[in-house]
């Protein structure tokens, strides 16, 4: 009998961090179906984020998530889910200073 691979990690096991202005930690808010996500960034704004074609059936995304999302724009309000960061990677995030506590607490992580 076939098993799945299982939790997939990147495959160089290290952790993405966001970069400057082109990556940003969110947490998944509420799931708008069709492949969309309405997350919730640190900063206060909210995007309609795109579960791209490589992740869609191989990466569960469900609301309470810790996401890496790419902005598609400046103006726009719609990005692409780059990564789903699993436990132990947001415990190093919070321990690095990418994210803090508060904001986790504040949207019921």
């Amino acid at each position: 009998m076939a098993r799945g691979k299982g939790r997939q990690r990147n495959r160089k096991g290290e952790t993405p961090l966001p970069d400057e202005k082109e990556t940003i930690i969110c947490i998944a808010h509420k799931i708008l179906g069709g492949s969309f996500i309405e997350v919730l960034c640190a900063n206060g704004k909210t995007f309609k984020a795109r579960i791209p074609g490589k992740m869609r059936r191989r990466v569960w995304i469900r609301e309470g998530d810790v996401l890496l999302v790419a902005p598609w724009s400046e103006e726009s309000d719609k990005a692409d889910i780059v990564y789903k960061y699993w436990r132990d990677e947001i415990k190093k995030l919070i321990n690095n200073g990418y994210i803090s506590e508060e904001f986790l607490e504040e949207v019921g992580f």
